[in-house]
């Protein structure tokens, strides 16, 4: 996996292997084995980083989440989803390469325009930021939302 740059997040194990000229990486959510682009390094660093740090049981997380957006299907990255199974948190997880820009947050919100979750979060790994919907409006949070013990 040399070759991907760290990323500020904490460091994490993946199960790996090569298949003819790409590396692949488990992913314990979907339970296959997944090409590891620069996105796929991010999101799962992202994924390790709200079950270990934030306190999110991994059930509660689906990657690729289907959205429906004026009838075309689109994929929101990563959602954490609450009890009742309805979105908390959608995320949108770039290559370390690509800014986190108005670009990608207008991405996130428009998922989140039929979603309804409480948090949204922009990443490309090296760079986080993490939003809260309050009363209509996108408020910066300085931290990732917990969301239970750990």
């Amino acid at each position: 996996m040399s070759g991907l740059p760290k990323l500020n997040f904490p460091a994490i194990r993946l199960r790996a292997r090569r298949r003819g000229d790409a590396v692949e990486v488990w992913d314990s959510l979907r339970e296959t084995y997944l090409v590891l682009t620069p996105e796929e390094w991010v999101r799962q660093h992202l994924v390790a980083y709200l079950v270990t740090h934030c306190g999110v049981p991994p059930k509660r997380i689906v990657e690729e989440y289907a959205v429906a957006l004026n009838g075309q299907a689109q994929r929101a990255d990563v959602v954490v989803v609450d009890d009742a199974a309805e979105p908390l948190l959608v995320a949108e997880c770039k290559a370390p390469g690509i800014p986190v820009g108005r670009q990608t947050l207008a991405q996130a919100v428009r998922y989140n325009s039929v979603l309804k979750a409480r948090y949204v979060v922009l990443t490309n790994g090296l760079k986080h930021y993490c939003c809260e919907l309050r009363d209509g409006e996108y408020v910066q949070l300085g931290a990732f939302p917990r969301f239970g013990a750990r």
